[in-house]
């Protein structure tokens, strides 16, 4: 185990504490040693190094950049080359947010047109009762973006300084799709569809409506009734960390970290409700579970006896260095390091790989390569040796 600086054992220990306590009885996957001497993890970028990596975006702008986000505020930008030595700081709102426990800067996404508009927006948390959705603007060749070009699109009012969710996603729709914890205050806040907690949101920045700086997609599944926020796309999660479309089918993956038994997969589709607080995955938790019909049960879910404690949400693979990730699932465990790959149906999960990481995010660069994030400042990727 490596040593950690204490703000980043602060970060770990916060996750940690969220997803565990109890031990279950059944293994979460099958030990596939052929998947790991045919992959090896390597360090993408050798010298670089980053505080506490959350997220890993390229816009498609064809200039091959990658983008980085740092818990701590900032944005930093970088050609995608093997032996580059310098990043530059593309945003810094480090004196604008706060980062205790699960808050801070967690997630970017480039509008899809970025490369005439330069939009692009970021979810942070300016105090530890709100979460923000903003756009900034930057040309879209620019490696620095004007900080006071910020437009304030959405607002959540958080319980608690964890479980905040924080990806942004633009789906083939156009639309902004965004993954929103429980709060970590009230898990019952994840059933009720009055507020936007333990929700995945959907909506339309490139339209305003009501006063606000977005409006309601016309086929949200919960449009026009007045006692639900319109926003909603689906419920029922505790915290959706990390999600990404896949770009083949369009279908939306998140990893929801359990409570202290049950790490899930869920594929969100419109209206769906996931179950949480009901459910802990395909588990009863609390309340009346008699009926649960109406729930989305997971494509897969593991539990948390070998120590993995806290899902990261990955990525099917539709890169082309890498054959037999191809149209696999790649996602990993935060608390325990492991990262595994999974057939699209969850009828087979394999172990790529025990990284001894805290595996914070996975993302992707221009050619839909997948690249892994390690809290403590690393970025890696996975080469493939020659089958015998």
């Amino acid at each position: 185990m490596k040593t950690k600086p204490l703000m980043l054992l602060a970060f770990t220990l916060a996750i940690a504490l969220a997803c565990q306590t109890e031990d279950a009885e059944v293994s979460n996957s099958d030990d596939d040693s052929s998947a790991e001497e045919e992959l090896v993890l390597v360090n993408a970028f050798e010298n670089l190094s980053f505080t506490q990596p959350l997220d890993l975006q390229s816009p498609n702008d064809d200039t091959n950049r990658i983008f980085v986000v740092e818990k701590q505020g900032a944005i930093k930008v970088f050609l995608n080359e093997n032996n580059v030595s310098e990043t530059s700081t593309f945003l810094d709102l480090s004196g604008n947010l706060v980062t205790d426990s699960e808050q801070g800067l967690l997630g970017l996404a480039f509008h899809p047109n970025y490369a005439v508009n330069g939009y692009f927006y970021v979810y942070y948390n300016p105090t530890n009762s709100i979460s923000r959705i903003s756009r900034f603007t930057a040309s879209s060749a620019a490696n620095v973006a004007d900080v006071d070009s910020e437009v304030v699109i959405l607002e959540i009012p958080q319980t608690a300084t964890n479980h905040n969710g924080g990806q942004l996603v633009f789906g083939a729709d156009g639309y902004l799709y965004i993954s929103s914890g429980d709060g970590g205050g009230n898990a019952a806040d994840a059933q009720n569809l009055s507020n936007l907690l333990g929700t995945i949101l959907r909506i339309d920045v490139d339209n305003t409506s009501n006063g606000f700086n977005y409006s309601i997609p016309g086929d949200n599944p919960f449009t026009n009734n007045t006692e639900v926020r319109n926003e909603i796309f689906a419920y029922g999660l505790r915290n959706p960390w990390r999600m990404s479309f896949d770009t083949q089918t369009n279908a939306l993956w998140t990893g929801d970290v359990g409570q202290n038994a049950i790490e899930e997969i869920d594929i969100i589709v419109s209206g769906g409700n996931y179950g949480w607080n009901t459910l802990e995955g395909s588990s009863c938790y609390s309340g009346d579970c008699s009926d649960i019909s109406d729930f989305i049960a997971p494509v897969f879910e593991y539990n948390q006896s070998n120590g993995d404690r806290s899902i990261t949400g990955g990525f099917v693979y539709r890169g082309t260095t890498i054959p037999a990730l191809q149209g696999k699932y790649v996602y990993g465990d935060f608390v325990s390091g492991r990262v595994w790959m999974m057939n699209l149906d969850g009828t087979s999960n394999e172990l790529i790989e025990d990284t001894g990481y805290n595996i914070a995010a996975f993302g992707t660069d221009l050619n839909q390569e997948l690249y892994l994030l390690d809290l403590s400042g690393g970025i890696y990727k996975f080469t493939q040796s020659q089958a015998n």
